[in-house]
């Protein structure tokens, strides 16, 4: 089912950077469109965007859907003909990846010549399968919108910043910060969660509200097991782990808060002092999390890293490589990285 986008959001030419953060970034008139990555939310954005576009030009527009994989050359030979009644035309192509051949060699045959109008939208993940089919569309003049998945806290925190000001709110880093980490990284559960505090607020985002708002949630990540083991507060760090457990948090997205809270220490310290605004784009991350690394660096020796390093990785392995006892491993962990950083590396 398609998703309707606000109205008034409409698409926009590729040429912003951070056009593929807000998933609205492709012409509404292309006669083509190759919807090309994994990214759900984003390619279903897209393709919404799209479908507007053609229905704000002709509100009673045909619009039909189908799977490449259950589509045969013939049926879509006989949808992308000129229509004897006229009308704007729209065909969603789903999975492009899973055409057979002959479905390919028919969409690529039409998108050298696309007629005026259809508009023929592609969603293809952009894996390796299907990737000549992807080419082809693109070398046909075919208007691409990268729909792939975010990569890092720089791309989901410039995400949610965007989700709020699309909409007429204002959030700054501390709070997306604070939003992803009582949220998680799902891009849905996201965007949702914008909508929410939207829907609930004045529409100024600050990371006070986001933890009045998801208070219990945020406290039961498992950033914040790593927070308290990276300032050595073993106490603090195992109630903080003990509880997420109990209430159902996967052991996973802890074992990986664990390390990046080490790495990110880590990398900071051994970048020496400095500006974290200065510091940002060469070492990649953000001024905030640059600041609050720093603070967490104090009272770490190299030895004591190396040690919380070794322990993170330990854990990791245990818990993704099917421990009997996942929970038992991250208990360890938070011993060994509470441990390094209160004796500064055990030997």
């Amino acid at each position: 089912m398609i998703r309707r986008l606000r109205a008034g959001v409409r698409l926009a030419e590729v040429s912003d950077p951070r056009a593929k953060i807000l998933g609205v970034n492709s012409a509404p008139s292309a006669p083509v469109l190759l919807v090309l990555g994994d990214e759900e939310l984003l390619a279903a954005r897209a393709i919404a965007a799209a479908v507007e576009g053609a229905r704000e030009q002709d509100p009673g527009a045909d619009v039909r859907e189908y799977e490449a994989g259950q589509l045969s050359a013939g049926e879509v030979a006989e949808m992308l003909s000129p229509s004897l009644f006229g009308g704007r035309r729209v065909l969603v192509v789903r999975g492009g990846q899973d055409a057979r051949k002959d479905l390919a060699a028919a969409l690529l045959s039409y998108a050298k010549n696309p007629d005026p109008d259809v508009t023929l939208i592609v969603a293809h993940l952009g894996a390796a399968k299907g990737k000549a089919f992807a080419d082809g569309l693109k070398s046909a003049g075919a208007t691409v919108v990268p729909a792939v998945k975010l990569k890092g806290d720089r791309e989901r925190i410039a995400f949610v910043r965007d989700e709020f000001r699309r909409h007429g709110g204002r959030c700054d880093e501390a709070a997306a910060s604070a939003l992803l980490q009582a949220v998680g990284t799902d891009l849905r559960e996201i965007a949702a969660a914008c909508s929410q505090l939207l829907a609930d607020t004045d529409g100024r985002i600050s990371a006070a509200v986001v933890a009045r708002y998801y208070k219990g949630r945020a406290e039961v990540s498992g950033f914040a097991v790593a927070d308290a083991a990276m300032v050595g507060d073993l106490p603090g760090a195992l109630e903080a782990l003990r509880w997420a457990l109990h209430v159902g948090v996967d052991p996973v997205p802890i074992a990986d808060a664990l390390a990046d809270g080490v790495r990110t220490v880590a990398r900071v310290a051994s970048a020496g002092r400095g500006n974290p605004y200065q510091m940002a784009s060469s070492l990649g991350m953000p001024a905030w999390k640059i600041q609050k690394a720093q603070e967490r660096s104090r009272g770490w020796s190299p030895e004591g890293l190396v040690d919380a390093m070794r322990a993170a990785a330990d854990c990791n392995a245990a818990v993704k490589g099917g421990a009997e006892d996942r929970g038992y491993a991250l208990e360890q962990a938070v011993f060994a990285v509470a441990r390094a950083r209160q004796s500064g590396g055990v030997r």
